[in-house]
């Protein structure tokens, strides 16, 4: 169901770098993401250092989730945080690479998006302990469609022995 332009959905994204001063380039990047067109109230989870996923001669990443309401279809808030990541020095190159920012649509509202291009909410939260603690810092209560309970999902993790994000002061 498409949400109208009058509604406001409450939206998470989730950020990561692993180059160019990472701390600075998720502050850069929520700045940005304060300034998005009709979009509101955007707050900031605690920062979390993690492994690389995939290749491992890369350094360690940055992490951090993002809560905001927005009236941006999906599909224009996609386009928005994919500027972000091109003005920020994004290239795309190897999967799961180095990078100086990647921003992530992890979920918006309770909708659930199956398209080539966006998949929401995204596949990857249920498997990522380094996107569930900060998305557990924004709402300790968070129930992901076709996944559930957030904080049910990192308890999982954890006991199978996951590598935790580490808080980064």
């Amino acid at each position: 169901m498409a949400v109208s332009s009058g509604d406001w959905s409450k939206v998470f994204l989730g950020l990561g770098s692993n180059l160019q001063s990472p701390r600075d380039q998720i502050l850069r990047a929520f700045r940005a993401l304060q300034q998005l067109p009709e979009s509101r109230d955007a707050v900031c989870s605690p920062f979390y250092a993690s492994l690389p996923m995939g290749p491992a001669d890369q350094p360690n990443y940055i992490n951090a989730a993002v809560r905001l309401l927005t009236r941006l279809p999906a599909e224009r808030l996609l386009g928005e945080i994919q500027s972000i990541e091109n003005a920020q020095g994004r290239v795309r190159g190897r999967r799961w690479g180095a990078r100086t920012l990647d921003i992530d649509l992890l979920l918006y509202g309770q909708e659930i998006i199956d398209r080539p291009e966006l998949q929401v909410p995204h596949p990857g939260i249920p498997n990522r302990l380094f996107v569930l603690r900060p998305l557990l810092d924004l709402e300790p209560l968070l129930s992901i469609p076709q996944f559930g309970l957030a904080s049910l999902l990192a308890e999982r993790l954890e006991a199978a022995g996951a590598d935790p994000p580490v808080a980064v002061p």
